[in-house]
């Protein structure tokens, strides 16, 4: 055993202490042994973000409280057995032994400190049993819980699947694909808490871990993925799939289990196996890091200025402006501007001074650039690199080829299609609004001294502000206070009620994991009988500590076979209000709401069977659906009616703004289809490079000569520049996939249309088939086909240009 840990654990077999550990404990036939080193060969230097080789960086050696956590766990082992078969403590007892004998933490004294330490760690006590709701003891989590409550996690996992592995009796669904869709729920539970806070409340210690501990991960699911004599038994039942009398739901599980084996590198050779497995951890902490700079841009960066220098901003945004410098120390009466959409956004829109404006933009848009110790472009050029070896590996000309393989559209060319569509109409949209906006400035005698006819991208939005205001006599700023959270938070709880028959219940006395965050219970009536749906986490303000945009994520995932309600997190990054005073929303802030909240009921309603298959898990052009479609009661007459009312006198917002919003909503739409299909387009690009042309790319140069190519109209940049575009390169699962808000913006046009079709956007009816087939069935069926269910037909592309106000910009172009 030492000999092997030693290897393992050497440059050549790259092996975390912890994963040696498991892996000799776990595998300890000879023939599994020279396997298992035969995929671990040397792995060649991996470049630096500064372009330099250098030697991978492990690891640390499992740490003396993370092998007393394990003991603890070992004792503690009464939760039962795993879904693998081994309990807790017949996984923990050899590898804390293998631990103290080859690590050296086997001094009493030592072990009985760490022994200590690890008893307090409550990452690794069942929730269940002891906290409201299963949610994690917010209260007593302290960052150095992390890391060796996941590598107990990690092991447990392993010990699981290997049970599977090792299994003597022929594979079945229940013995095979049921174990491992079960499998892992201390890593799920660990896992996602923490991930949870290293986005919405973290801290440089735990930047520190999240970093470290990312390549760990990556290679934990390699290990799972290529684990010898698992893919085989996955296998077997896919190839008796047709004769296996499984139901529709189990046969989903069985294939997209097979597919996610196979696309994370089952069936390679050994040595693809090992270097595809480096590509995963490098990829881990490529896109961590990526993060984590944006994040310090975002944190560091503030444009202080003077009541005075707020010229033009409504009353509100200077409050939010005044608020900002409050939570960053800064004198009493002074005002902040930070990179917060909701703060920098507004600014934009409203105020005079146009030196200003140009310097707020210029900061916005080269996030991720802003200092040269932590400059992206580097990071992005790796992560491209590695996503085109990746493809390569499977047998794809690009990474656009492969990722959109598994999707609804399947091949690039059918996503290239759509965005080429869409793209030539937003380019006569936006170059008739820019017209619009120069004979604006042209017509101001009075501000000639400040006006550019020739509209720069700081301009944009300022003068589509006044044109709106001269032309539809609409006023952002007049709509503001009918907008207030607490109104628009009790529409989106209506709607649900309406359509799906949920209540929320604010339960005051939870602890979330920071005091902005309101906990509800999502409670409904069956049969006369009330049941808990789920758990709501509501986290809507902008944080120095809090990652830029807005999302939905869980904290635990549904499954009504086992019990399991829900727990759903929606984070938004709205500008908080001074103390006392109402946050106020601009309409695209009440509409992200709306939209993390469709995410929310999503999680909220699934009610498949197997975890693999609940809630957001569905094909990434489909899972935009759910949200979008809900964006669209925001723009009801009678959701507005009743909820958006004057925060000081409680009047409904009168019909005639109403109409003059929906008027003055249209201008501008050319504008923001630009901003976004320019994006996706760029995203396309960059993933369907041979991978020579990577090599020495100059991303800033790249999208230049991009943008020339496409005919960008003058005054406008995509909405997310490379070196902050945290869809791409954040993660993978919108890399190359940017185009999905669209392809979904056909689907939900559309998808709204039955209700309008029915006669009322609460009908019954279509109320029940929308959560049946698309909010709780989860990824138990083809999207497609889902979709057909709902619809009764394929959705057509009309209703998304009539909403975009490009249908007649079609006609004219046929």
């Amino acid at each position: 055993a030492r000999i092997a840990f030693r290897f393992l654990t050497t440059a050549q077999g790259k092996t975390s202490p912890m994963r040696a550990a498991v892996l000799i404990t776990n595998r300890a036939t000879p023939r599994t042994w020279r396997s298992s080193c035969r995929s671990l060969p040397a792995a060649p230097a991996m470049s630096t973000a500064s372009g330099a080789s250098a030697p991978r960086a492990r690891p640390t050696a499992l740490s003396a409280s993370a092998a007393a956590s394990a003991a603890v766990v070992s004792a503690k082992a009464s939760r039962g057995r795993g879904s693998g078969g081994a309990s807790r403590a017949s996984l923990v007892a050899p590898m804390l032994a293998l631990a103290q004998g080859v690590l050296g933490i086997g001094e009493a004294a030592d072990a009985a400190a760490a022994a200590a330490a690890a008893d307090s760690n409550c990452l690794l006590r069942d929730w269940d049993s002891t906290e409201p709701y299963g949610l994690p003891p917010f209260a007593e989590v302290e960052t150095q819980h992390f890391r060796p409550a996941l590598e107990v996690a990690l092991a447990e996992h392993l010990s699981q699947v290997t049970a599977v592995a090792d299994c003597k009796e022929a594979p079945t669904f229940e013995n095979t694909v049921l174990v491992l869709d079960r499998a892992g729920s201390l890593l799920d539970r660990v896992s996602n808490l923490f991930f949870n806070l290293c986005s919405s409340n973290t801290s440089p210690e735990l930047q520190e871990i999240e970093l470290a501990m990312a390549p760990v991960l990556a290679a934990h699911d390699t290990m799972v993925y290529t684990l010898p004599g698992l893919f085989k038994r996955l296998d077997t039942l896919y190839s008796q799939r047709d004769t296996a009398g499984l139901d529709a739901e189990q046969l989903r599980l069985l294939e997209r289990l097979h597919l996610d084996f196979v696309r994370a590198g089952a069936r390679f050779e050994p040595q693809q196996q090992a270097r595809y497995g480096q590509i995963m951890e490098r990829l881990a902490e490529l896109t961590t890091k990526f993060t984590q700079n944006i994040l310090a841009d975002e944190s560091e960066f503030t444009l202080p200025l003077s009541e005075a220098d707020m010229s033009g901003c409504p009353p509100e945004l200077v409050a939010a402006a005044k608020q900002a410098a409050h939570e960053r120390g800064r004198p009493e009466g002074e005002c902040v501007v930070t990179l917060s959409r909701s703060l920098v956004e507004p600014f934009l829109t409203f105020s005079d001074r146009r030196d200003l404006r140009e310097k707020a933009w210029r900061a916005w848009t080269q996030r991720g650039e802003l200092d040269a110790k932590r400059d992206n472009h580097p990071i992005m050029r790796e992560i491209l690199q590695l996503r085109a070896e990746q493809a390569a590996l499977h047998g794809y000309q690009s990474f656009a080829e492969y990722q959109t393989a598994d999707t609804m559209a399947q091949r690039p060319a059918r996503v290239m299609e759509l965005l080429e569509e869409v793209w030539g109409k937003a380019k006569v949209s936006a170059n008739a609004e820019r017209e619009a906006l120069a004979e604006f400035v042209a017509s101001q005698e009075s501000a000639a001294a400040d006006a550019c006819p020739d509209i720069q991208p700081w301009d944009w939005r300022y003068y589509a502000e006044k044109v709106r205001q001269s032309r539809y006599n609409f006023d952002e700023g007049e709509l503001k206070p009918y907008f207030s959270l607490d109104a628009m938070t009790a529409a989106i709880f209506d709607v649900a009620n309406r359509l799906f028959g949920l209540s929320f219940v604010h339960k005051e006395d939870v602890q979330a994991y920071h005091p902005d965050v309101k906990v509800y219970e999502v409670r409904e009536t069956v049969d006369g009988e009330e049941r808990l749906v789920a758990v709501f986490l509501h986290d809507n303000f902008s944080r120095a500590n809090k990652k830029s945009g807005a999302w939905m994520s869980e904290l635990r995932s549904a499954c009504p076979d086992i019990g399991r309600v829900p727990i759903i997190l929606n984070n938004n990054n709205f500008a908080k209000a001074s103390a006392g005073e109402p946050t106020l929303l601009s309409f695209d802030d009440a509409r992200t709401l709306f939209h993390e909240f469709g995410h929310g009921l999503h999680g909220m309603l699934s009610r498949t069977r197997y975890l693999r298959l609940a809630g957001t898990n569905v094909l990434r052009d489909f899972v935009e659906l759910p949200s979008q479609l809900m964006e669209h009661w925001m723009e009801q007459p009678e959701v507005l009616r009743a909820h958006a009312r004057h925060y000081k006198t409680g009047e409904a917002v009168p019909d005639a703004l109403l109409d003059r919003l929906k008027a003055a909503r249209a201008f501008n739409q050319g504008f923001a289809t630009v901003e976004y299909t320019s994006s996706a387009l760029m995203d396309q690009s960059l993933h369907q490079l041979p991978a020579d042309a990577l090599k020495d790319l100059d991303l800033n140069e790249f999208e230049k000569t991009e943008m020339a190519r496409l005919g960008m109209p003058q005054g406008m940049v995509m909405r997310h520049r490379p070196a902050h575009f945290q869809h791409l390169f954040s993660t993978s699962m919108y890399a190359s996939a940017y185009y999905v808000y669209l392809w979904a913006e056909v689907l939900d046009a559309d998808g709204f249309e039955a209700f309008m079709e029915a006669g009322s956007c609460f009908d019954a009816d279509t109320a029940a088939r929308v959560r049946r087939c698309i909010y709780a069935s989860g990824n138990s069926m083809e999207p497609g086909e889902a979709y057909r269910m709902f619809r009764g037909r394929d959705p057509v592309i009309e209703p998304m240009l009539k909403k975009k106000g490009m249908l007649a910009v079609a006609g004219a172009a046929h």
